[in-house]
């Protein structure tokens, strides 16, 4: 089945769902899990600002591999620095690196309107991924 897992989180509520299903999986599977977090940045002008510190960067992403190991899952983790245009592309990269063969992901739900003028990350690694995708809802 499944022997090696990307999760994706950002820190959110809907993505402790994504942790909490992927420990799931994992201890069903024997798979092993790399936790990805990216502390991510925007173009403000010709400003790169931050939209994250990294203390809190640290943070999500420890709590995270914490929740996995508590559960008895092998789980290490992975922070980046990365623009928020480019994170969809930066999950591929790492998973493929990892040679995942699941993503895990936890969509964040909009109005039209919104997912017009920023589309969705999980949506964009949904459709350009190689491998399987399981977007998982909030309290999945």
């Amino acid at each position: 089945m499944f022997h090696r897992i990307l999760v994706a989180v950002d820190g959110t509520a809907t993505s402790q769902s994504a942790v909490h299903t992927t420990a799931e999986l994992a201890a069903v599977t024997g798979a092993k899990v790399r936790v990805l977090h990216i502390d991510p940045s925007e173009v403000v002008y010709d400003t790169v600002v931050g939209l994250e510190d990294d203390s809190t960067a640290h943070e999500v992403l420890d709590s995270a591999v914490a929740t996995l190991r508590q559960a008895g899952v092998q789980a290490d983790g992975q922070l980046l620095d990365g623009l928020l245009s480019d994170v969809a592309q930066a999950v591929q990269e790492v998973a493929e690196g990892f040679d995942a063969d699941l993503i895990v992901v936890s969509p964040h739900h909009r109005t039209r309107l919104a997912a017009w003028f920023s589309p969705s990350v999980s949506t964009a690694i949904a459709h350009k991924s190689r491998v399987a995708v399981l977007l998982t809802p909030a309290g999945g």
